[in-house]
């Protein structure tokens, strides 16, 4: 009997992509970015993103606050969405208390997990207070930021 392998390197090799995936802040080509030239402008934006990860690690920022606000905001939805929907299916079958039950555990569960997992599906947005604090940081120093990629 020959068992067959499951490829998983493919799997694995696009999680990666997807983790590694990041955004970083396009700049005009202003004076100071003509003058300076390209790569010292994206060494200026990578001493930026430096201080400004020091910044939000040393406790400037609130994205953990902010995560969990959504966690619980998208588990309270998904609980009330899946109560009133098993309520009804339960109705149909016989019983909507249980039917409510199921449906409020499935549909919070539903919520929590998109929360958690979502990041997979979004394009990455960095932290306010990072993004923030990286265009200050590359305004002081002469460039405009007009966006992120």
């Amino acid at each position: 009997m020959s068992r067959r392998s499951v490829p998983v390197a493919g799997p694995l090799v696009l999680l990666v992509l997807v983790a590694g995936c990041s955004t970083h802040p396009t700049l005009y080509p202003n004076e100071q970015y003509q003058k300076v030239g390209s790569a010292q402008a994206q060494q200026d934006v990578s001493d930026c993103e430096a201080k400004a990860s020091q910044f939000v690690k040393s406790g400037g920022s609130g994205q953990g606050s902010q995560m969990a606000r959504e966690g619980a905001r998208n588990t309270g939805v998904g609980a009330a969405v899946g109560a009133a929907g098993g309520a009804v299916g339960g109705a149909i079958g016989g019983d909507p208390g249980e039917g409510a039950a199921i449906g409020a555990a499935s549909g919070a569960t539903a919520g929590l997990l998109g929360t958690m997992f979502g990041w997979m599906f979004r394009a990455p947005e960095p932290d306010p207070t990072y993004r923030n604090f990286v265009e200050t940081c590359l305004r002081d120093k002469g460039y405009q930021p007009i966006g992120w990629q």
